[in-house]
C-alpha cells in the first residue's frame, strides 16, 4: 500500500491557525465543558440521504471522468458539494450542537484507494474542517462557542485481526500504514480549523493507537496540539469490541495519553450501551462521552426510534452523572439532537475523577 512518510506531507504553517487561536479555543472547550454537558452533533450519513445525490453529484466538476463510480462517497461532497455539508452542520447547531463532526469519516488514503482518490485525502479533510468551522463560526456568540471536532473513522481495515481466515497471521494493513494516513488526516483536519481531534468508532484498539500516534506526531510538526475525543463501538451483546477488548480494557488501553474525553458511539441504540457506558461513567479519569444510535436497527436496516423517545433513553445516562458529551449516530437526525440537547440542559456535567481507573 502506498502511502506518505512524515517527511513526504508538505506543509505550509502560514495556511494554519496560530497557535495562540487554538490555545484560545482549547481554553474555551475546557471552560464550556465544566459548566454544561456539551452536545455533539448527530449522523451525516443520515442527512446526505435525504438530499438524494446520484452520481454526477458526487463527481461535481471536480472529477467528471475519474475512471471509478463515486456515488456514496460522502467525503467527497466536502469538496464536490461543499453547500450540502454546510447546511447539514448548520442544521445541527441551529438544533442545539456544541460541537459538530467534519465529514471526514473515511478521509484516509486507506479508506480512499477504494475509489481511487488516495491524493484527494490531505484536501478532503481540509475542505471539510473549514466548513465546519465556518458554519460553527456563524452561530458562536460571545456566550456561547460552538466547536468543531475533526473526525477520524477507524478505516475499512484493521490491524489486529486477519481478513482471511485460512490464513490468521496476515494483516491487511500495518501500524505504520496507518499512523502516515492518520497522521496525513489530522495535518488536514488542523489546516482547516478543527479543535478537537475525535477519534470514533474504535472497533480495533491497534488502529485507535496508531491514530494516537499520528495525531502526536502531527501536533510535533506544527507546534501545537489539539484536545483528544476517542470513541469506541461494542460490537454485539458480548460487551467487547471487535478485537475482544471489554469497556475497562478498552479504557486502561486508551490512558496513556491525556484525553479530553473517552466513550462510546453507533452498534447499539441508547438502552443497550447502557451497562458499558457505566463503566466509562464510573471509572475514567478522563471526561465521557456517548453518542448512540436512534435504537436498533429494523429489517430494513433502518432507524425508528423518535426523537423524543430516544431523549428519554438517554436521560438515565444525564442523570447518573455519567457524561460530559452527548449526542447521537446513525439514524439520528437535527431533530433528536434538539431533543437531546433540551434534555442536557437539565442536567449538571459529569465530574472528572482523576483517580478512578482501577490499579
Amino acid at each position: 500500500m502506498a502511502t506518505k512518510s512524515s517527511e513526504q506531507i508538505p506543509l505550509d504553517l502560514s495556511q494554519f491557525p496560530t497557535a495562540e487561536s487554538a490555545d484560545q479555543r482549547t481554553a474555551a472547550l475546557h471552560e464550556a465543558a465544566s459548566q454544561r454537558i456539551l452536545v455533539l452533533d448527530g449522523a451525516m450519513g443520515t442527512m446526505i440521504q435525504r438530499h438524494r445525490l446520484g452520481e454526477e453529484d458526487f463527481r461535481g466538476a471536480q472529477l467528471k471522468s475519474h475512471d471509478r463510480p463515486l456515488k456514496g462517497n460522502n467525503d467527497l461532497l466536502s469538496m464536490t458539494q461543499p453547500e450540502v455539508i454546510r447546511g447539514i452542520h448548520l442544521a445541527y447547531l441551529e438544533a442545539g450542537a456544541d460541537i459538530v463532526e467534519t465529514n471526514t469519516f473515511s478521509s484516509t488514503t486507506i479508506a480512499q484507494g477504494d475509489y481511487g482518490l488516495e491524493h484527494l485525502a490531505y484536501e478532503m479533510n481540509r475542505a471539510s474542517a473549514a466548513i465546519a468551522r465556518e458554519a460553527a463560526d456563524a452561530l458562536s456568540t460571545p456566550d456561547r462557542m460552538r466547536f468543531v471536532a475533526g473526525a477520524l473513522g477507524p478505516t475499512n481495515k484493521t490491524a489486529s485481526l486477519s481478513p482471511d481466515v485460512n490464513n490468521p497471521g496476515y494483516r491487511a494493513v500495518t501500524f505504520d500504514e496507518l499512523a502516515e494516513a492518520y497522521e496525513e488526516q489530522t495535518l488536514g483536519l488542523m489546516a482547516g480549523g478543527a479543535d478537537i481531534i475525535l477519534i470514533e468508532t474504535v472497533f480495533d484498539t491497534l488502529n485507535a493507537k496508531a491514530a494516537l500516534f499520528a495525531a502526536e506526531t502531527a501536533f510535533d510538526r506544527v507546534g501545537w496540539r489539539l484536545p483528544i475525543m476517542i470513541s469506541g463501538t461494542i460490537t454485539d451483546a458480548s460487551g467487547r469490541t471487535l478485537s475482544g477488548q471489554t469497556t475497562e480494557a478498552f479504557l486502561i488501553s486508551m490512558s496513556h495519553v491525556p484525553l479530553f474525553s473517552i466513550g462510546l458511539n453507533c452498534a447499539l441504540g441508547a438502552e443497550q450501551l447502557t451497562p458499558y457506558l457505566e463503566v466509562l461513567g464510573t471509572r475514567s479519569p478522563f471526561g465521557v462521552s456517548a453518542y448512540p444510535n436512534a435504537g436498533l436497527p429494523n429489517e430494513m436496516g433502518e432507524y425508528d426510534q423518535g426523537p423524543e423517545a430516544m431523549a428519554q433513553a438517554i436521560e438515565p445516562f444525564l442523570e447518573r452523572g455519567w457524561v460530559n458529551v452527548i449526542g447521537g449516530c446513525c439514524g439520528t437526525t437535527p431533530d433528536h439532537i434538539g431533543a437531546i440537547a433540551r434534555m442536557a440542559n437539565r442536567y449538571a456535567p459529569r465530574p472528572f475523577r482523576p483517580n478512578a481507573l482501577p490499579s
